[in-house]
């Protein structure tokens, strides 16, 4: 006679709430007043949820609690299964309401507002019942806004998987070249990547603090040279933009070939040109119509 197993009991979202918190303040008083509980509370339940998954959390041999590797790994987890709780509870509420919240996508400003509503418009064809917000948003702040439910998507020049996210590539784009309407090479029709090789590059973050940066330099060494690379003082705007105040610069683009920003600028197509992705992100475990629609996007 065959027994089936009993299955492992799932975890206690008040009790993963609660190490969280313990996990992130700098004292179990603290956690305790975040929680609502008192100190006592907070430690049976760390020490119930240790029993349950049969680990120890906490290293307690010190003055101050330290993760363990098990706590670091849970922990990892921790804040996506939680959001993804919230996010359905939410979902839940709206739906009885009958008053669903827009769709909210936050974008980096690699991204154009152009690009932004092309990747939602071609959602909307395929799931027009939806109200979208765009909103821009720096890339330190794209785990934070997903896990606190501010945004439902991110999306990003990058490749990565970022630690407690979901990601999909949902297009490419052409990449071409921005130059001042004074720059040397305004006049060209074409450029190759040797011609702007002697000019700076204007990127928006140094080389190893974005994706998207290493991906240029890393296409400029492979065109055979090492670029010089200037950060661009104003953060926020149109990539086109950071060639509007030097007319040294270069800068990679991915909006159409011609003249931009009242004849300022100008952006010329790049010959051969890599395609760069776009990326989104999202919590893993949660469920979107828009969003599955939004990821059937073609290249």
């Amino acid at each position: 006679m065959s027994t089936t197993p009993i299955p492992e009991p799932p975890l206690d979202t008040r009790r993963l709430q609660q190490f969280v918190a313990v996990a992130e303040e700098p004292t179990l008083s603290d956690a305790a007043a975040r929680t609502f509980v008192t100190q006592q509370a907070l430690s049976a339940a760390i020490r119930t949820l240790e029993r349950e998954l049969g680990v120890e959390l906490f290293d307690r041999s010190r003055r101050q609690l330290a993760l363990t590797d098990a706590g670091r790994s849970l922990y990892a987890g921790a804040r996506s299964l939680l959001a993804g709780a919230a996010g359905l509870a939410r979902d839940v509420r709206q739906s009885a309401a009958g008053t669903p919240d827009p769709f909210v996508i936050g974008h980096s400003p690699a991204l154009t507002g152009g690009e932004v509503y092309d990747i939602i418009g071609a959602g909307l064809d395929r799931h027009g019942d939806c109200a979208v917000t765009a909103r821009q948003l720096f890339p330190a702040a794209f785990r934070d806004e997903l896990l606190d439910g501010s945004v439902d998507l991110v999306l990003r020049r990058g490749v990565a998987t970022p630690p407690g996210l979901a990601s999909a590539i949902v297009t490419y784009h052409r990449l071409r070249v921005a130059v001042g309407i004074r720059h040397p090479l305004a006049g060209n029709r074409g450029l190759t990547m040797p011609q702007i090789a002697s000019y700076p590059i204007m990127v928006w973050a140094p080389e190893h603090q974005s994706f998207y940066t290493d991906f240029l330099v890393a296409h400029c060494r492979r065109s055979g040279f090492e670029p010089e690379l200037r950060v661009d003082p104003i953060q926020g705007t149109p990539p086109s933009t950071a060639v509007l105040r030097d007319d040294e610069v270069c800068a990679f683009v991915t909006e159409p070939a011609g003249p931009l920003h009242r004849g300022r600028a100008v952006v010329i197509e790049l010959d051969p040109a890599p395609l760069v992705p776009v990326q989104a992100l999202w919590i893993p475990h949660t469920e979107s119509v828009f969003r599955a629609a939004l990821l059937q996007m073609d290249s």
